[in-house]
């Protein structure tokens, strides 16, 4: 059997764990609102229409920050339909999906959403058909205490305190043709300048997110980052990275080996900003935030202008297998790898929408296949993340090439450790950790998901795929196609 060892070490240090990569996604796209997170008349919605089932599952998988509300939706949103007398509310046309929007869940309902959910609000402007008097009126809306009309105005809609929104993303995905207002680099770096100015003259103690690429593949990625920085850098304080992976468009061994391509978006990423602090002689780095990344069969998206237009469509409710959940656990043990310039992870999305909540109207909620690595990642990193020396035997892909079967992270918060771990083979692998530099250490908690690569979680069959739990060894069987959280208690080390 082909063997993989692992070698830990306090002085191996990334970088602590931010709270924020455990985050997610909520737009207004198809069931991820409408029949997911809200329904009013469901039998288990609250008062105020959101739904008890959804709530419990999104404490149950940790998400500690959410990105609201959009995503393309945003790009042609006026935030204003989304506030006020929801009888008074206009129902419009959404130019990014091409269905109708109710305006019944806006603004102050998501944060009521967020309070009860445990997460912080990751607010997006429009900057695709607005522009900075309505993005700093936004700000003033939500944080402002009172005596200005737009704060005034909030509490006139039954909101008396502020919201206090810390993290903004500044547009969304400006760069993509498909983007309703979407702008040249020069364009945009310029707009984001002016509106991060205006938004921080409302509340200087706000973070902005300005927008890198839509994506990787993009062919002008990089030179997109670097044109937004040269206008954007002193007012932004992250960049933003997306990135999707399709089971169906690379050979099978290269999906399985995805988080080799999130490794080297952001380091190019990071590599562009720092060549514009250095060219621009700024003190400050530039952080990332990963705000949209996951499994998603996009190959087999109806794009919007060959659809009718429709109330609330079902859009990309991908069912998730355990190869894809592995995949998934594998790009958070690349976010954990970064952390200490990676800071924010938005998985797109929270509900429904290639989501690890699946709702149908009326009835359950269950979780698919993909909740589990994060939920438990989201539990057990704690801490700083160490990088671990590994060696491991290789796989061949398609896209990559020779790339290895193994790959792990590890987090320590002074009495505990964890191994997080991936084979993303097809033949078992034996891991030996080597955990000699901790001293003694006690077995704790070892989390499996493995199985038929094949397998997902339907209504029908919502627990068909659950975690295995064992007790800790350091010396490990890792199936194919597996994803492990290897915990164990240590003493302190000095």
């Amino acid at each position: 059997m082909a063997v993989a060892r692992l070698t830990l070490d306090p002085s191996f240090a990334v970088g602590p764990v931010d709270r924020r990569l455990f985050g997610s996604f909520v737009e207004h796209m198809g069931r991820c609102v409408y029949t997911g997170v809200f329904e009013p008349g469901h039998p288990r919605a609250d008062p105020d229409g959101l739904r008890t089932d959804v709530l419990d599952l999104v404490r149950e998988l940790g998400v500690t920050t959410v990105r609201y509300p959009g995503g393309n939706f945003v790009s042609a949103y006026r935030w204003e339909d989304g506030v006020g007398p929801a009888g008074d509310r206009p129902r419009r046309l959404d130019l990014a999906w091409r269905s109708i929007e109710t305006n019944a869940f806006g603004l102050n309902e998501f944060m009521r959403w967020a309070g009860l959910a445990g997460a912080e609000p990751m607010m997006a402007v429009n900057l695709g058909t607005r522009g900075v008097a309505e993005a700093a009126e936004l700000v003033e809306y939500c944080n402002v205490d009172g005596g200005t009309a737009a704060a005034d105005l909030r509490r006139k809609h039954g909101v008396t305190r502020p919201h206090d929104i810390r993290l903004w993303c500044l547009g969304n995905e400006m760069d993509g043709p498909w983007q309703i207002g979407s702008r040249t680099a020069d364009e945009y770096g310029r707009l984001a300048a002016r509106a991060g100015h205006a938004m921080k003259r409302v509340d200087p103690s706000i973070e902005l997110v300005a927008c890198g690429s839509s994506g990787a593949d993009m062919p002008t990625f990089a030179a997109w980052e670097a044109t937004v920085l040269e206008h954007a850098y002193d007012q932004v304080d992250y960049l933003s990275l997306h990135t999707y992976y399709d089971p169906e468009r690379y050979d099978d061994a290269s999906f399985r080996a995805s988080a080799v391509h999130l490794d080297a978006a952001v380091d190019a990423v990071l590599a562009t900003a720092d060549h514009v602090r250095a060219r621009l002689r700024r003190t400050k780095y530039i952080r990332l935030a990963l705000d949209e990344w996951n499994v998603w069969y996009q190959s087999r998206l109806v794009e919007p202008e060959d659809r009718g237009i429709e109330d609330t469509p079902a859009l990309i409710e991908d069912d998730f297998t355990v190869t894809d959940a592995m995949v998934v656990g594998n790009l958070l043990i690349s976010m954990l790898r970064h952390a200490d310039r990676l800071a924010v992870g938005c998985q797109a999305q929270l509900v429904n929408i290639i989501a690890p909540i699946r709702t149908l109207p009326g009835g359950p909620a269950w979780r698919q296949t993909i909740f589990h690595p994060f939920a438990h990642t989201a539990r057990l990193a704690r801490g700083t993340v160490l990088r671990p020396a590994l060696t491991a035997p290789v796989m061949t892909t398609g896209r990559y090439g020779d790339v290895p079967a193994v790959d792990a992270v590890a987090t320590h918060d002074g009495t505990r450790l964890t191994v997080f771990a991936v084979n993303r083979g097809t033949a078992p692998v034996t891991l030996h950790l080597d955990l000699r530099a901790f001293g003694g250490h006690t077995p704790g908690e070892h989390v499996m998901l493995a199985g038929d690569p094949h397998l997902t979680n339907t209504a029908a069959h919502p627990d068909r795929v659950t975690p295995s739990v064992h007790r800790s060894t350091t010396e490990v069987l890792l199936p194919p196609v597996s994803w492990h959280a290897i915990g164990f208690t240590t003493e302190e080390t000095s």
